[in-house]
């Protein structure tokens, strides 16, 4: 069970540490043939504060740093639409070519039919990688000013060896105060290919995982990063069988007890445009598995798990039921690749109309 602070205690709703990257988007050409691109911010821990903020409304700040030059300031000027808090951002002197300090980049194609979607990351030595254990005022944070919920995930600590420390030192301090924390496993091959691969992103994610209250992570995500595995899951994670799924979820909260709610989407990719798209839930014993979407077009995927998490995390903040919330939460990631970009265009009131099953036609 989660007991979530009352908000008239605390200046932030929630609370996100991760890097914000500006992201180069092809639009339907492919990255190595376009002579243009559209830019976005994203990342996968902001985009959970952005969308409990520019969604559903919610008191949002991000931690994060950023080179001081004009890229820095484009990716700033992005988060000024979002609308989180950026008073924790820490902006770091610029050497001029980037040899010691950089903004992060994120080149990734939508995809089409049998066309995966393909990214392309480009955020070595950036500033936000290079944040040490000690640099943040975590008292300052969830002491003085307060926070209900804190998010964060194995995209932030996959960023280099110091990362997991500022994640762990972030998570005790937010435990201190009574703050929520939740994680989102969010596995990526390529971030740790080059610090110890798997391996040590089980090591560094086992290690977090006694200080999360909310465990999110798809089944490939809960069998890398904590060792447990679905059985029969096929090599491509390309289908779930619920039930398989949750003897996996009790294995982790048997070996966790402190994982008060473990989640997760479920997808199934027909092709890069068409998907099986649903969502569950594990809290106090029982599983809530939301209305599944079979056959959902998609426009733009990415991101779709993040806003699935903020509006999970939107239903539980404001005392709705398990169910609820992994409705909220299923509905908010199915609208969200509807557009382009990793972040959230919708409102509470669209997400309120597809959880009744609310229909496309116009509206005028």
């Amino acid at each position: 069970m989660l007991n979530i602070k009352p908000k008239e205690n605390c200046k932030w709703d929630i609370v996100s540490l991760g890097e914000v990257m500006l992201r180069l988007d092809p639009g339907d050409k492919r990255i190595h043939t376009t002579r243009t691109f559209d830019v976005w911010e994203g990342g996968g821990e902001y985009n959970v504060a952005r969308g409990l903020k520019r969604c559903f409304g919610l008191d949002a700040a991000i931690v994060t740093a950023l080179a001081d030059n004009p890229i820095g300031k484009l990716v700033q000027d992005l988060m000024y639409q979002g609308g989180v808090d950026q008073s924790h951002v820490k902006w770091v002197k610029y050497d001029g070519v980037g040899r010691e300090v950089r903004n992060g980049m994120n080149f990734t194609e939508r995809g089409f039919g049998v066309r995966a979607a393909l990214g392309c990351s480009d955020r070595g030595h950036t500033a936000v990688s290079q944040l040490k254990a000690g640099d943040i005022d975590w008292e300052q944070i969830f002491g003085a000013e307060g926070a209900r919920w804190f998010h964060t995930g194995g995209i932030f600590c996959a960023l280099s060896e110091t990362t997991p420390d500022v994640a762990k030192e972030a998570m005790q301090a937010a435990k201190k105060f009574g703050t929520i924390v939740s994680y989102d496993l969010n596995y990526r091959d390529s971030l740790w290919r080059s610090i110890g691969g798997q391996s040590k992103a089980r090591e560094v994610n086992r290690d977090l995982a006694q200080y999360v209250d909310v465990m999110i992570g798809n089944e490939e995500d809960f069998t890398a990063c904590l060792g447990y595995e679905v059985e029969g899951q096929d090599e491509n994670h390309s289908k779930l069988d619920v039930d398989k799924f949750e003897k996996m979820i009790r294995r982790a909260v048997a070996d966790f007890p402190n994982f008060a709610v473990a989640a997760t989407t479920l997808r199934n990719a027909k092709t890069a445009s068409v998907n099986d798209w649903g969502a569950v839930c594990f809290t106090e014993g029982k599983l809530h598995q939301a209305t599944m979407r079979p056959d959902l077009e998609i426009f733009d995927r990415v991101g779709g798990g993040d806003s699935f998490a903020s509006g999970l995390i939107y239903g539980f903040l404001t005392g709705e039921s398990p169910d609820w919330a992994v409705n909220c939460g299923a509905a908010h990631g199915a609208l969200a690749m509807t557009t382009p970009g990793d972040t959230t265009t919708v409102g509470l009131s669209d997400v309120l109309r597809v959880m009744k099953g609310g229909g496309a036609r116009v509206a005028r």
